[in-house]
Parts: C-alpha cells; sequence; structure tokens
C-alpha cells in the first residue's frame, strides 16, 4: 500500500469516526445543512478537481491552476469536503485522493461521476423543497414547478441534464451488470429476456458468460435504438441477441425460460401490477422471474434508497419498495417468491417462478 493510499483510508475512517462521535445537536445542524455537502460534491466534480488530482497529493495553488479556480477558495471547498472524507488534507496543506473522491473521477472503473452529477442536477433544487407538500397530498410535485411531466421535462426542456441521466444510468447498469451475471445461476436456462432493460448491459454480460444463452431486450423504441453495440447488429452478441421494442406496462411479446426486471419497478402500484402480470402472461407456469431492485430494508444502502425513494415521489410520484411490499405485489400478480439475495450492496434480487401462491 502507497503512503496516498494510507492516507486516503486513513480520511475516510477518520471521517466515519467523527461522525460517530459528533454530539446529536451538531448532528442535527450537520444534517439540516446537507445541502452544503452536495452542493460541494457537485461543484468539485464540475470544476474538474477530481480528474486533475493524479495519484500523489497537490498543492491547492497547482490544483487551481489545472482547474482554473482561485485557490483561496478552492481551498475551502476542499476543507469542507474532507471533512466528510471526500478528499485529505495532508500535514503539509497538500490534498490527496480518499477511496470516495476517486470515485468522482471520470476513469474510476465504479465511476460515481454522473451520478453525482445527476442527484445535484439544477431541477432538484425546485423540488426537495416543496417535500412537505408531496408529502402532504400524496402526490408528485414537479408538474406544479415546471408546468409539464418530468420526463417530457428533461425531453423538452433541460437536454443537457437528459445527457448526464443518460451517463449516470449507463454507468450505473454496466457496474451492476457484472454483478447480476455471477449472481443468477442459468440451470437449465435457454433464453433470457431482459424487460425494461435500457441499452441491455445486463443482457450482454449474461451472453458474454455463457456463450449457448439466447436473449431478447425489450424496452421502449428510442431506448431500444441505443443499445449496447455489443447487441446490435454487427456486434460480437448479435447472433444471439434479439431487440423488442416495446413498453412492459402495455404487453410483453417475448417468450423466454427466464425474466429479468432490473430497477424499473419504481411506479404507481398499478404500473408496477400491469408489468408483472404482463410477464406472468408472457412466461407461463414454472418459468422463473428475477426481480432485481433496490430495497428499503435495513442495508448499507437504506440511506440512499430512501432519499431516491424521496426524489421518486416528487419527480414522477414513484417509489421504492420494502422486502414486503415487493413480494406483496409480485405474488399478487401470480409469482411464487422464493429466496431474496444480495447482488451487491445497494441491489437486491427476488427470485420467484410463475405459478401463484408463495
Amino acid at each position: 500500500m502507497t503512503l496516498t493510499e494510507t492516507t486516503s483510508a486513513d480520511g475516510t475512517a477518520n471521517a466515519a469516526r467523527a461522525e460517530a462521535a459528533t454530539p446529536p445537536a451538531m448532528r442535527l445542524r450537520e444534517l439540516v445543512f446537507g445541502a452544503a455537502c452536495a452542493a460541494a460534491v457537485r461543484a468539485a466534480v464540475r470544476l474538474g478537481v477530481p480528474d486533475a488530482l493524479g495519484k500523489d497529493p497537490s498543492p491547492v495553488d497547482e490544483l487551481a491552476a489545472m482547474v482554473g479556480t482561485a485557490p483561496r477558495q478552492l481551498r475551502r471547498l476542499l476543507l469542507a469536503l474532507a471533512s466528510y472524507g471526500v478528499f485529505e488534507e495532508q500535514a503539509d496543506g497538500r490534498f490527496a485522493h480518499t477511496e470516495m473522491s476517486r470515485m468522482l473521477r471520470k476513469d474510476s472503473p465504479n465511476t460515481l461521476h454522473y451520478i453525482a452529477l445527476w442527484c445535484t442536477e439544477p431541477w432538484t433544487w425546485e423540488v426537495w423543497p416543496r417535500l412537505d407538500e408531496a408529502v402532504r397530498g400524496g402526490r408528485n410535485i414537479f408538474p406544479e414547478v415546471f408546468g409539464k411531466e418530468f420526463f417530457e421535462y428533461l425531453h423538452d426542456d433541460a437536454h443537457e441534464s437528459a445527457r448526464v441521466f443518460d451517463r449516470a444510468m449507463t454507468a450505473s447498469s454496466r457496474q451492476s451488470a457484472e454483478d447480476i451475471a455471477a449472481l443468477l445461476d442459468l440451470s437449465g436456462v435457454g433464453s433470457v429476456a431482459d424487460i425494461g432493460g435500457g441499452q441491455g448491459h445486463v443482457l450482454a454480460a449474461l451472453l458474454e458468460k455463457h456463450p449457448e444463452l439466447q436473449g431478447t431486450l425489450l424496452d421502449l423504441p428510442k431506448v431500444v435504438a441505443g443499445a449496447d453495440p455489443r447487441l446490435r447488429e454487427g456486434g460480437p452478441l448479435a447472433a444471439r441477441a434479439r431487440l423488442v421494442p416495446g413498453d412492459c406496462r402495455v404487453d410483453i411479446p417475448v417468450a423466454a425460460d427466464m425474466y429479468i426486471i432490473k430497477n424499473i419497478l419504481e411506479w404507481d402500484d398499478d404500473s408496477t401490477r400491469r408489468t408483472l402480470r404482463n410477464v406472468v402472461a408472457a412466461g407461463g407456469a414454472g418459468t422463473k422471474v428475477i426481480v432485481i431492485e433496490n430495497l428499503i430494508d435495513d442495508t448499507p444502502s437504506m440511506r440512499f434508497t430512501t432519499a431516491m425513494d424521496l426524489l421518486l415521489l416528487l419527480n414522477v410520484g414513484g417509489q421504492k419498495h420494502t422486502r414486503d411490499s415487493m413480494v406483496k405485489l409480485m405474488t399478487e400478480a401470480g409469482l411464487r417468491v422464493g429466496e431474496v439475495t444480495p447482488v451487491n450492496a445497494y441491489l437486491h434480487a427476488l427470485h420467484s417462478t410463475v405459478g401463484g401462491g408463495r
């Protein structure tokens, strides 16, 4: 382990210890100032600080010159982030990467660069202050703020935010695809359908791991048109992949031995029920159905998942599920739910078969 790695790990650990030792009154003060932390992360990413800082610690003056900022103000920003374990100040005043700050680099294998931007996009600062209205009324308030529904607004009025969304979802999907491929047992499975699978990163990972497997990707026409190049015509997996444009809430015209539904059951309960029933109708008795979701349970991702849950309430009126609520919806749709297994620190897989009853 290098000196930088040692100090980076120590910096993250020190921040965690400091949080645990903080008196409740001060911790609450920090929580109500949480917007400052989110804004600081966003500012560092937009300024390019994580990408400018290399393996070795750097003086603030050098970093400021690289990213085009005022040195004193950049130091203030870095000190704020270092208090959370994002970057670390050395004894000589230079700043070094920590495990968290490295993940804000674009070239990090597990980059959160675009996730950090997506979760702090300008529109989020407009809707968070009205969370009380969404909770009181039980509805999304995005149309009241912007005059149109969320995805319509992204498409029409927030093109850069839409690009950030696409990149964030692509990065997240790529990172989880290998975990899912490693988890799933495909014994006796000759064909897989990835329902609402976006660009098809999960399907591509499964096809690469299992050379005899056939796969289908179903998603909205515009999404399928931008599928992973490996799946499209001329790609190395194209001969075993079928791309089907469609809306899984309306119909699933795909036959397969196993259906995978990852992180799309976030709408209202009626839409979720329709999707699950369409899978049941398409698959028939005994077909395997794997639902992969962020669950609101006592897991390491609890704070992140509950925050996403509240944001879904604000922008589209959707929700994340607990294990029990997800199992209930699946059972009502005619699925027999078996084990629930962790995919990684923030995703769980609910293994089920078509058959009714639990």
